[in-house]
């Protein structure tokens, strides 16, 4: 497909990264030369500098053609204007990137009015998923399908737990619980396993099921989530405004240190349940002053990646608390991964994961489009729910006699609303939901789970 990217900043490499390798061609502009010529370079897309709001710049970037249209710079207000004119201009798609919570009300009117088909927050997106964390401290990662019915949860396996030599089935029949074990990361491999897969202290699981059957499956491990019912956050910026709406509404005590006192006061005036704290959040003395040693959860949010990395690292020292960092810039995800921190958020990637859901629904051909998306284990796996719609080559036939790619499970059939835990009897139906989780990359139809 055409997309045109309008911004070079994190979000909008981050998406090129995503939709280069699938395939598609792009066009990058942005108002600073150096970007454009770096992301060109890097993803063989065709550059071009300029204000992406002008009708001109849009005509060169072929916007007239374009199937998908997408401005993430780092203003609001130029990219529902981007998208406008998009719109007005050809007849694609339009994704905006808004972050402001002055416009978080108001999101669904503006989408409706301006005709923009996705407005994504990654602020808000951020904000949601460290709350699904501190909802369920023992994950590493949640995420949610089914319009939340059904979670996918990582966490890692410890000797206490006495997984390790056991193969997967010997766990199940053990455990008599109705989740699936889909995916098991060890050291740098990523392996869908079957039955017979043997697992082994500290590997990373991710595990599938209705919300009852995962708590269910943590409880008969043992590994009984301790309620989280405070939270101390360091950085006072979009996210900590939105998670802390969230949270307060749900009767957490929250407080906040942030640096600036301006931010603190508009802090203040916005959050009047939350205590507010002006001061420096790398400060020793003020974080155990303010009661970091007794947190239930310690969320680190400030602009500096190292910051948030370090903060973790030091709370992890002088609390139990639920350990939460936020990364935006830093690349080494596979050694941030081995540190001592109970979850990584990654803004960037969540905005890109939900584009591209959109991207591969809209390019879908036949009747069963791509409902959810989830880029896993960074980006090495994927976890897909298709919407069946038609019928196909896969529907009213048992699992058992699908001839099913190499590396791929399906781990859940979400039937009305009833969740089922696929067995070789089961088949797909039209109107069901599927869960699929793989290493295979690009799967745009529910056919592609087969071999060709």
């Amino acid at each position: 497909m055409n997309i045109i990217i309008v911004g070079c900043g994190k979000v909008g490499i981050s998406l090129a990264e995503r939709l280069s390798a699938e395939g598609h061609d792009l066009v990058m502009v942005d108002v600073s030369a150096k970007k454009v010529e770096n992301a060109s370079n890097r993803f063989d897309a065709l550059g071009l500098v300029g204000n992406g709001a002008s009708f001109e710049v849009q005509q060169e970037a072929g916007v007239d053609k374009a199937d998908i249209f997408i401005a993430v710079t780092g203003a609001d207000e130029l990219n529902l204007l981007c998208c406008l004119m998009a719109k007005k201009s050809g007849h694609c798609s339009t994704i905006a990137r808004v972050r402001n919570p002055m416009y978080s009300q108001e999101i669904r009117f503006i989408q409706e009015q301006l005709g923009i088909s996705m407005i994504i927050n990654p602020e808000l997106t951020a904000a949601r998923e460290i709350l699904k964390l501190l909802k369920f401290p023992s994950a590493i990662k949640i995420d949610t399908f089914a319009k939340g019915r059904v979670e996918l949860l990582r966490f890692r396996l410890k000797p206490e737990i006495g997984f390790g030599g056991h193969t997967v089935m010997e766990v199940m029949n053990r455990l008599k619980t109705d989740v699936l074990i889909c995916a098991v990361e060890r050291a740098s491999d990523v392996i869908i396993p079957n039955g017979s897969f043997v697992l082994q202290d500290s590997d990373v699981l991710s595990i599938v099921g209705s919300l009852e059957n995962t708590a269910q499956f943590f409880e008969k491990i043992g590994v009984r989530s301790k309620k989280v019912k405070n939270s101390l956050i360091i950085g006072g910026g979009t996210i900590a405004h939105y998670l802390a709406l969230e949270l307060l509404k749900i009767g957490f005590r929250v407080r906040i240190i942030e640096q600036k006192r301006e931010r603190c006061e508009y802090l203040t005036e916005m959050l009047p349940g939350a205590d507010i704290i002006n001061g420096d959040g790398s400060d020793e003395g003020l974080l155990l002053e303010e009661g970091l040693s007794t947190a239930d959860s310690v969320v680190a949010l400030t602009g500096l990646d190292e910051e948030n990395i370090f903060l973790s690292l030091f709370a992890k020292k002088h609390s139990s608390a639920k350990l939460i960092a936020k990364v935006n810039r830093i690349a080494f995800n596979d050694v941030i991964d081995s540190l001592d921190i109970d979850s990584v958020i990654y803004p960037k990637y969540l905005t890109a994961d939900y584009i591209l859901q959109y991207v591969r629904a809209f390019q879908n051909s036949i009747g069963s489009n791509v409902e959810t998306l989830y880029k896993l284990l960074d980006g090495r796996a994927e976890a897909l729910e298709f919407s069946i719609r038609e019928p196909s080559a896969v529907t009213d036939v048992p699992l058992m006699n699908l001839n099913l790619k190499e590396n791929l499970l399906i781990c859940c059939i979400n039937r009305k609303g009833t969740i089922l835990t696929p067995r070789g009897q089961n088949m797909i139906k039209v109107g069901d939901t599927v869960i699929v989780v793989t290493t295979n990359r690009g799967l745009n139809d529910i056919r592609d789970i087969l071999k060709d």
